[in-house]
């Protein structure tokens, strides 16, 4: 169901006002009935999760079940938290984990709890060790959850730890709480949250380095992925911090700085051409990231975050370069068609991927419908991200512009 632009109108003026309570009711009513597609349903006869019968960990537990709010969960967890508090901080914070976190021993995989605190706060977070690890450095893959998610959940749907296991790389998925956002989201639409140094973004980056620092790490391969405000935080990171990550992946997400607040992240979520070009005028997104290799998933289908806010990546990323386009396309046997861009520089290196999924709605591609807002039905979105950040090591990169 569409809203015209009188309704939203009035849920914005609530919102802002501070009615939240009022502004969610207004939204139940206007949004009842859109509910997750089939690609984001379980039903009660659902098979028990998988368990390994080679690994201790393939991937975590069972999560929990697919949530099916009235809202779309970015919109209720804006409407939810409110305005976040303002951090003040003057540099890079001090960070510390958590005194009596379990550290991995040798020989088989762990799926690890932990626990980070700065001066912007404390965020829980897990920590995947493939049994392959002895101590020689891999690579870190950071992995930021989508609203209403966990890590455990989020494992689970992405399968990141099965691809990491056979590929060796530590996986870490930093959690939000409920008291720092009511839906877990993480809060991207705020501007305290989309700098260097202050907010979320210095806890996730100090969550990476902090794992940097336990276990051996390539500092030329940290990668950052996330799916919707998991994605936009990601983008975040790849903007405030071109120093500690080396490419990001955004799926189903949105630009860094495409909102400042509650009102601008609901159009920007439901943007059309409008909002987009002035993304693409560079008006409100910083292309700061512009020399960061990123890939982008977003479904042409999508009815929480307008597909073009996965446009606006790719331009942000693309910022003032001149990249030739490789326009691709393909279907997943039995599954849904795609369309790959490739962008390449004058070497002929892809630097960018675009996939847009055909009919594909706000859920992780290619993911385990074990977990929340997955479409198995779609390219593998977690097998085409480990193999795009492991072809782009920093190493690899031009040096970054003074910032």
């Amino acid at each position: 169901m569409r809203t015209d632009l009188k309704d939203m109108l009035k849920a914005t003026r609530l919102t802002v006002a501070g009615r939240l309570t009022e502004a969610t009711a207004f939204l139940q009513h206007l949004l009842a009935g859109n509910r997750a597609g089939k690609a984001n349903r379980r039903d009660d006869s659902e098979t028990p999760p998988h368990r390994s019968a080679n690994r201790t960990i393939a991937d975590p537990g069972s999560a929990p079940r697919n949530p099916r709010p009235l809202l779309p969960d970015t919109i209720r967890a804006m409407l939810e938290s409110g305005r976040p508090p303002a951090f003040k901080l003057p540099s890079e914070p001090p960070g510390s984990r958590a005194p009596g976190a379990v550290v991995a021993s040798y020989g088989r995989a762990r799926f690890l709890a932990a626990s980070y605190s700065n001066a912007a706060g404390a965020r829980p977070y897990k920590i995947f060790i493939p049994s392959g690890y002895r101590g020689e450095p891999v690579p870190l893959i950071v992995m930021l959850h989508g609203c209403t998610q966990s890590p455990d959940d989020f494992a689970v749907g992405t399968r990141m730890n099965i691809f990491a296991e056979q590929e060796t790389c530590i996986v870490v998925y930093p959690a939000q709480t409920p008291d720092a956002n009511g839906s877990r989201c993480w809060n991207w639409f705020a501007a305290e949250h989309q700098q260097r140094a202050r907010g979320e973004p210095s806890l996730i980056a100090g969550i990476t380095r902090c794992v940097m620092s336990e276990y051996a790490i390539d500092p030329d391969r940290v990668y950052a992925a996330g799916l919707s405000a998991g994605g936009a935080a990601a983008a975040v990171l790849g903007d405030a911090y071109p120093d500690l990550y080396a490419a990001i992946g955004v799926h189903s997400g949105l630009a860094c700085g495409a909102a400042k607040d509650v009102p601008s992240a609901l159009a920007v979520m439901r943007a059309g051409k409008a909002v987009r070009n002035r993304m693409d005028a560079g008006a409100s997104v910083r292309v700061k990231a512009a020399k960061l290799p990123v890939i982008v998933f977003h479904g042409d289908a999508d009815k929480t975050v307008h597909p073009t806010n996965g446009d606006a990546v790719i331009a942000g990323a693309i910022g003032a370069a001149s990249l030739a386009k490789d326009v691709r396309h393909g279907s997943v046997p039995g599954g849904r068609a795609y369309t790959r861009i490739l962008y390449c520089d004058a070497n002929g290196r892809t630097t960018l991927e675009q996939w847009s999924i055909h009919g594909g709605g706000h859920a992780w591609a290619g993911g385990d419908t074990r977990g929340s807002y997955t479409d198995p039905s779609g390219p593998d979105a977690t097998r085409e991200m480990i193999r795009f950040f492991l072809e782009h090591p920093r190493a690899d990169r031009p040096p970054l512009p003074p910032t």
